[in-house]
């Protein structure tokens, strides 16, 4: 039986999501990338949701995105939104700013409609799925389905070490992939971008750390990205490789966990929610029904991650690691 989607209502909450191309099809090259990476921002300023950062790969993407608390949206902000979305198409940017002018029903109809595409975690991805693909089978003469029924998505606690640990996670995916040696030379990550210029890269990543520089977010961002010098954790371990770091992890050793983020984890993709003990109990709690009787409480350690201060609802038994 499928788990339902954990998400927060009514209150401004964080999500991780990883969408993939359907069969694992590698479908997605630099263009299509550049694409995705275009429209990922702009469907994000109409739905009203903010990303702090995201990773595009050829057959999937990740994004951690916050939804901010629901608030009223005015007719001002409203057209802006709708234009950032249409502004390709002048003239159905006109008509819609005249409907909102006249009046009446038929304008407020119209907000009711468009305000139901915003500030839900859900209604964002399938914008920009649909979006994507629409763009996606014309450009390259293809039809039919282009991602995969459902994409996942784990509730992030909005805390510096829990959002910070996953963007890290997130930006690292092409050096894991073995693409890159830096995620600053992958064009496709928020972390590049940011190094870049973008603003809005930069205060995303500033927004994970907690900080109001993006000066100070790079620089810490950084040592989770970089990790160097010597590490708590045990003799011998400090230039381990990926298949090192495995083994020591899966042994109940100790490792820093930016070098534990040299792994594929699907802690970060199928943990359900993430965050502190108390955080991922009140979510348990928040959702008792959706689990069996037996269960008392929520949170579960994360194998190699027990000293983070970071926890799991799903506890994940097999290939938790790569």
């Amino acid at each position: 039986m499928r788990m339902s989607r954990l998400k927060v209502r009514g209150n401004s909450a964080v999500y991780h999501c990883v969408t993939r191309v359907v069969g694992g099809a590698m479908l997605l090259d630099n263009q299509a990338k550049e694409e995705l990476r275009e429209q990922l921002w702009y469907v994000a300023k109409f739905c009203g949701v903010e990303i702090l950062t995201y990773c595009i790969m050829t057959n999937h993407f990740h994004v951690l995105v916050r939804v901010p608390r629901r608030q009223q949206v005015n007719d001002e902000e409203l057209l802006l939104r709708y234009s950032k979305l249409y502004g390709r198409q002048k003239g159905r940017v006109k008509a819609f700013e005249a409907v909102l002018k006249k009046g009446g029903k038929e304008a407020q109809a119209a907000r009711e409609k468009l305000l139901a595409r915003m500030g839900d975690v859900s209604v964002f991805i399938k914008e920009l799925k649909q979006r994507f693909s629409n763009w996606y089978n014309r450009t390259y003469h293809r039809y039919g389905t282009l991602w995969a029924e459902r994409f996942k998505s784990v509730l992030i606690e909005d805390s510096v070490v829990c959002l910070s640990t996953v963007a890290a996670y997130l930006d690292l995916n092409p050096v894991r992939a073995g693409l890159v040696e830096d995620p600053e030379d992958y064009g496709y990550c928020g972390y590049a971008e940011a190094v870049g210029g973008r603003m809005e890269a930069r205060v995303g990543l500033a927004q994970a750390f907690g900080v109001r520089s993006a000066k100070a977010a790079l620089s810490a961002y950084q040592k989770i990205l970089f990790p160097t010098g010597s590490y708590p954790s045990q003799e011998g371990t400090e230039d381990l490789d990926r298949e090192g770091i495995r083994k020591v992890v899966e042994a109940g050793g100790k490792l820093p966990v930016a070098q534990v983020l040299r792994l594929r984890v699907r802690y970060f993709s199928d943990g359900l929610v993430l965050g502190s003990k108390d955080f991922v109990n009140e979510i348990f709690e928040m959702n008792r029904s959706l689990f069996g009787k037996s269960r008392k409480s929520g949170a579960r350690p994360m194998l190699g991650l027990k000293d983070s201060g970071m926890m799991v609802m799903r506890d994940l038994r097999k290939g938790i690691f790569s």
